[in-house]
């Protein structure tokens, strides 16, 4: 690597290193600690371990010889915004900011030493740019942390159907999914907006099954797709960030494609022997503990055969959320049932609802 006549630019590569390593390691913590993703994490420390490696081809002589802080006029300089970070989004993006910047500084000003490096830089640039454009893009989406969605089905409901709609929200229910397969095209859309009126003020979330077409025009909170159903990055494509995205899930492959994809929320069964899907063997508890081993933030549901009794037993292992059809449409008193799920399904310590 030849010596540039001018060393001056030497104390401009120190600092963008520098500004470079302490931005990977911001984005890498709210890879690893809010989003608990270890995919985005590895990403992140391969980014940053990148970046060491590629300025140790620099001649670090000169670059400690270069460095001044006493001298840096930089240092005495601050703005107001510098210091203002409303929440974890915007120190991230600041983070992706300086990320990007550091490495657009590294690739100008590596140029009279190496132009292979500043090819290097470069490229890492633009690695950057995807990366912090998915991590930006997770943690922008709604946080989703349902105890318990029910699979609302009116040829389930033993009572009217409002009323097993109104006894769960009473009961604590967090996520209500439409599933109704008989329904047009406008009375499903109508069905969704009527359940979203007495929902949505008591802050329960409203999902479509299947119909990202209907969970769109009537406004809900996402879409739950099935195996057979449109794929996420199509998905995402025509929902953009209006939808939460959810993926059934029977086996290690499609879990790990679903949340390759991108899902919001993942359904993990079935857990038990279930009336509304007979057809899926119930091997999901398995599945279960592969999701909280290899993806512990996940969110998710789990769905299949359950009673309160089995929820808890789900809940004790580490699950956070469950999905229960027959159980709550099904019941004499559905909101006492939503209550014995949402109370299976709370933290150890917490109190029952309603205390």
């Amino acid at each position: 690597m030849a010596d540039s006549p001018a060393t001056d630019h030497f104390r401009i590569l120190d600092a963008a290193a520098n500004r470079g390593r302490e931005a990977f390691r911001v984005l890498e913590d709210a890879a690893r600690f809010l989003l608990e993703d270890p995919v985005l994490t590895e990403a992140a420390k391969r980014l940053r371990h990148d970046l060491v490696s590629a300025v140790k081809e620099l001649p670090s002589g000169k670059l400690r010889d270069q460095r001044s802080v006493v001298s840096d006029p930089g240092c005495s300089i601050s703005l107001d915004t510098e210091r203002q970070r409303p929440d974890a989004l915007a120190v991230v993006q600041a983070a992706a900011g300086r990320a990007t910047e550091a490495l657009r500084s590294l690739e100008e000003w590596s140029k009279p030493v190496s132009g292979a490096l500043s090819h290097r830089f470069e490229t890492m640039r633009y690695a950057t740019y995807d990366f912090t454009g998915t991590l930006v893009q997770r943690l922008e989406r709604p946080k989703i942390d349902w105890r318990v969605c029910l699979l609302l089905t009116e040829s389930s409901c033993r009572l009217n159907y409002d009323e097993v709609l109104r006894a769960a929200i009473r009961g604590g229910v967090d996520c209500i999914q439409v599933r109704e397969k008989t329904l047009t095209d406008l009375q499903l859309r109508d069905r969704v907006r009527h359940v979203i009126d007495h929902a949505r003020p008591a802050g329960v979330a409203v999902v479509v099954n299947d119909r990202i077409d209907v969970a769109l025009s009537s406004d809900a909170d996402g879409v739950h797709l099935g195996q057979d159903d449109l794929g996420l990055d199509d998905a995402r494509r025509i929902a953009g960030s209006r939808l939460l995205l959810g993926r059934t899930t029977h086996d290690p492959e499609e879990l790990e494609d679903a949340v390759a994809g991108g899902a919001d929320v993942v359904g993990v069964g079935a857990m038990f022997p279930s009336s509304t899907k007979s057809e899926v063997a119930p091997e999901g508890r398995v599945l279960l503990d592969h999701l909280l081993q290899h993806h512990p933030g996940q969110p998710h549901l789990a769905i299949g055969g359950l009673d309160a009794s089995r929820a808890r037993t789900l809940a004790q292992r580490g699950c956070r959320g469950v999905a229960v059809c027959a159980e709550i449409c099904g019941a004499d008193d559905p909101e006492s049932s939503m209550r014995a799920f949402v109370d299976a399904m709370r933290p150890v310590g917490a109190g029952a609802v309603g205390e």
